[in-house]
């Protein structure tokens, strides 16, 4: 199946790069770009693309806005979004990931982390730049921990994926080391993100860092 996506992004010069490095996948074809953020939002909604590459910083209306427009709280049918940024700031990182962003990825991330981030999104997954993950990881484990006994009504095969998400693997290493299929770790996620009220696969990782459920 090829995997549709839409670029957003106010340097013409960065879109016909992404372009050029994603129409050369076979299973991916850009099929629309913006230029700033309220003719993102505009042709997301027309085009329903599987995946948006969206920068922040954009005239109009910003990335961070269009992302809540598309994908955040309260939106019926939300769309995948991966913000793809030149800034490494925390609280856009947050903010990204609040407003509904299933990835973060910084623009000198290189190819093929770019590609892997699009595959990603637009099977479930989510993807965040290496070195902002470390410092989210960082930053949870310094957080003071709840009792380890807190699990939210998790039964054990959720902690189980909560932990393994947590460690960074994705849908298809969790089913392969769990011995399950890939569909019943999807089934178990959406359980997991209902009982923690977890918008994304970062949500409950940082969920089992501050709870101490990862070493």
């Amino acid at each position: 199946m090829t995997i549709r996506v839409l670029l957003a992004d106010d340097q013409e010069m960065v879109r016909t790069g992404f372009r050029y490095m994603l129409d050369a996948e076979d299973d991916i074809e850009v099929v629309g770009e913006a230029g700033d953020g309220v003719t993102a939002v505009r042709l997301a909604r027309e085009l329903r693309p599987d995946v948006t590459l969206m920068d922040i910083r954009m005239p109009g209306v910003d990335g961070l806005e269009a992302t809540r427009r598309l994908a955040g709280p309260g939106v019926a049918d939300p769309l995948r979004v991966v913000v793809v940024t030149t800034f490494d700031l925390d609280e856009y990182v947050h903010a990204a990931l609040s407003g509904g962003a299933v990835g973060f990825l910084l623009k000198d991330a290189g190819p093929a982390l770019l590609i892997e981030a699009v595959r990603a999104a637009a099977r479930g997954d989510a993807m965040v730049s290496p070195r902002i993950t470390v410092r989210l990881l960082r930053h949870f484990a310094e957080t003071a921990p709840r009792p380890k006994a807190d699990t939210a009504g998790l039964t054990e095969r959720e902690l189980e994926i909560a932990r393994a998400v947590a460690r960074g693997l994705t849908n298809t290493e969790v089913a392969a080391e769990l011995y399950v299929t890939v569909s019943t770790v999807k089934t178990h996620l959406a359980s997991i993100q209902n009982k923690l009220g977890a918008r994304n696969r970062v949500e409950i990782a940082a969920w089992a860092h501050r709870g101490g459920h990862v070493s």
